[in-house]
Order: structure tokens, then C-alpha cells, then sequence
């Protein structure tokens, strides 16, 4: 599969012309994406989005085709929450009575990839998986299946999650976020439970065809459960299967840490398998915990395979400075979904 054009829309300064040389600071606990104007979405249409929906049409929009896509994709693990709980309270204040419908549309899961399809007039295929922490890894499979089918066609991927005040209450009560005030400058110092809360959209153009492209997946692995030794096996699998297929080797690794101590673990449990030429860079300071972290990431990697530069702030340990070809993303959801995404430099 191969990336073509890749938008981000996060709590850093992603969007168009990516700077990410310098940290934007987290505000309260939380990494608030930075919004743009969104120009292609008409206003009025606008006005009645939820923020899930906003984030993840204007990324869309900018990556339009011509012709438009062959399909949609889309990994998100809560939708639009926030206009959910909206929906759900008019119920009770209004007594069941006239609703304003809204909410409601704008609440599904499903609205993100529907609004893009609308937008865009698009009659394909167009499909939402809601995976919590796999959302994104799912939507590439099925993106997968489709290009190595069709491998001249266009398909949109992309990932989108939203801070809702229901999903951060209940993750902040169950402990998954920090309770005092943290500073993402500082959020690998110490040993704490909890983390910062993130979102933000990632969209990809993406097909069989390596003409031009930015950058290529070469696996995806996903896998469930709490032992450590779990996504060590499907980390230790996908550089194996590199060395033998192609007789390379990582040279970047992007790691899901997100200072939570309780998640330490099966992240060290990855790294003892890298040999020391291997750089190790994190990501979620920059982000926050994001369910659907993953997509941010791919992005994230082809900005650095494009460029060939890595933010001083994400390096956890460097390495003698050569060309990164290969880049493999670990990341871990709550301490039971694994995933492993390989992201590859295209060869001329």
C-alpha cells in the first residue's frame, strides 16, 4: 500500500505546512487539536458539525482527487461523542418531545466518512470501523484488501477521535489520565500513572501504484492481550519478516509511550529487541493518548521519511545520524490492544 498525500489535522501545528520543531504546550491535561478555517466546508454546513466531524472532513478535503475516491475508509473509536451526549440530554430536557435531529446525525459513528462522502458526492464504498484502539489498523487491512484487488485505484484511510467531556470523564475516573497538572515538555520524567488526553485526524491517499509516492505500508499486525510477551512476539515478527524479505532492517522506531507507568512495560519489552543502531522516537507528548493514535503516527513517520529529519523533542535515544528507510510504529491501548505498523521509504 502506498501513501500519496497525507493531512493532519492535531494539537500540533500539523496541518498544511507541518512545523513540528517546536512543542505546543498541553492545556489543562489535555492536547487540544489546533483547528483550521476549514475554507472547503460551506459555512452554514459547517456551523452544525461536531468537532469529530470537522476535523476529520477538512483533512479530507484538502487530500480530493480528481475524480474523487474509489472508496472511504475511516477508524474512530468514539465518533462524535460530544454531540451524542448532547442528543441524549435533549431527550431528557425536552421530555422526548421536538428534538433537533443534529446532534443526532452528527453523533454516529459513522458520520465522519458519510459528511465525506456528501461533501465530495461520492456513491462508493464507504465504511466506518470502531475498534477502540485497532480502529485504524482495521480501516488499513480493509484498505489493504481493496488495493491489492485494484491496485490503480484511489482510496481515502484516515483515523479521527475527539475529546468529549463523557469519554474523558469516565477514562479520567477509571484512571487512564493524569490527575495533577502535567506539562507534555515533561511527560517521560517520573514514574506516574495516567497520561494526557489527545486528538485529532490523519487522512491518507492511498493505492497500489508506486509512481510518486511519499511512502509505503509493508505490514500491519495487530493482536489482544495483557501480557507483555504478546507484542513483543508481533513486534519481533514484523523485523524478522523485514530481514528476511528484503534484507533491511528498522531504523526507526516510533514508540506509543505516553508516560503512564502501568503501560512502561510492554514498551521495554519491545525495545530489548532493537540493536543499538536502532533510534528510538516518541510521539504522544506531541499528541496526547489518542485511541486512534496510530493514524497520527503514519502520518507522522511519512513527514519524517519525506524529510528526513526527526523533532530533537521526540528522540528518546539516538543513534550514529543515517538515512531512515524504515520505520516501525509500536503502540499499546490500555494496556490490551497491540499494534505494529511498518512504514517504508519508496525506492526510486
Amino acid at each position: 500500500m502506498y501513501i500519496h498525500q497525507s493531512a493532519c489535522i492535531s494539537a500540533q501545528h500539523s496541518f498544511g505546512s507541518a512545523d513540528l520543531n517546536k512543542l505546543v504546550p498541553s492545556n489543562q491535561n489535555k492536547m487540544l487539536a489546533i483547528e483550521p478555517s476549514y475554507p472547503q466546508i460551506p459555512p452554514a454546513m459547517l456551523r452544525r458539525m461536531g468537532k469529530a466531524v470537522r476535523m476529520g472532513t477538512g483533512a479530507a478535503l484538502t487530500l480530493l482527487p480528481e475524480g474523487g475516491w474509489d472508496g472511504i475508509v475511516i477508524g474512530t473509536a468514539n465518533g462524535g461523542m460530544e454531540d451524542c451526549i448532547k442528543f441524549l440530554n435533549q431527550i431528557v430536557e425536552y421530555k422526548e418531545g421536538l428534538l433537533t435531529p443534529g446532534n443526532f446525525v452528527q453523533s454516529t459513528a459513522n458520520a465522519i466518512a458519510s459528511q465525506i462522502g456528501l461533501q465530495t458526492a461520492n456513491r462508493k464504498y464507504n465504511v466506518t470501523h470502531v475498534h477502540r484502539g485497532l480502529a485504524f489498523e482495521n480501516a488499513l487491512l480493509d484498505t489493504d484488501m481493496f488495493i491489492s484487488e485494484n491496485p490503480s485505484k484511489t482510496y481515502l484511510v484516515g483515523s479521527v477521535d475527539e475529546i468529549s467531556s463523557f469519554n474523558y470523564n469516565i477514562d479520567f475516573l477509571d484512571g487512564w489520565f493524569r490527575k495533577s497538572p502535567a506539562s507534555n515538555a515533561q511527560l517521560y520524567i517520573g514514574s506516574e500513572e495516567g497520561t494526557l488526553a489527545g486528538e485529532g485526524a490523519s487522512m491518507f491517499n492511498v493505492s497500489g501504484l508506486r509512481q510518486n509516492a511519499l511512502a509505503s505500508i509493508q505490514r500491519i499486525g495487530t493482536i489482544h492481550g495483557e501480557d507483555p510477551e504478546l507484542g513483543k512476539k508481533l513486534f519481533e515478527s514484523v523485523i524478522s519478516e523485514l530481514s528476511v524479505s528484503a534484507d533491511e532492517t528498522i531504523d526507526l522506531m516510533l514508540s506509543g509511550e505516553n508516560g503512564d507507568s502501568r503501560l512502561s512495560r510492554y514498551y521495554e519489552a519491545c525495545e530489548s529487541l532493537l540493536p543499538d543502531s536502532v533510534t528510538i522516537a516518541r510521539f504522544k507528548h506531541m499528541f496526547g493518548e489518542i485511541p486512534t493514535a496510530t493514524g497520527i503516527a503514519v502520518w507522522l513517520a511519512t513527514q519524517i521519511i519525506s524529510s528526513g529529519e526527526i523533532p530533537v523533542h521526540m528522540i528518546k535515544k539516538q543513534t550514529s545520524k543515517k538515512p531512515i528507510r524504515n520505520i516501525l510504529i509500536y503502540n499499546n491501548h490500555k494496556g490490551v490492544q497491540h499494534s505494529c505498523i511498518l512504514v517504508s521509504a519508496v525506492s526510486g
